[in-house]
């Protein structure tokens, strides 16, 4: 999972590596750095669908949510 400029091709450069997933293991593997995900969130970044189904798995949606409604 990273965090890329909206205008970069798809394979193009990125800007930061937030995490990995794999969905061939049994069960999935789903590993995201919270605190850089929170970071980028609170910057502006809007997850593709599926990254935000990944975001919302491992609850870091939900802590954003709560930390957005507090500002």
């Amino acid at each position: 999972m990273v965090v890329a400029d909206v205008r970069a091709p798809r394979d193009g450069a990125f800007i930061d590596i937030n995490g990995h997933y794999n969905p061939l293991t049994d069960p999935e593997t789903v590993v995201i750095n919270e605190e850089k995900a929170l970071h980028w969130l609170s910057q502006g970044a809007q997850p593709t669908a599926t990254t935000a189904r990944l975001l919302s798995k491992t609850g870091i949606m939900e802590k954003f949510k709560k930390v957005k409604e507090k500002t």
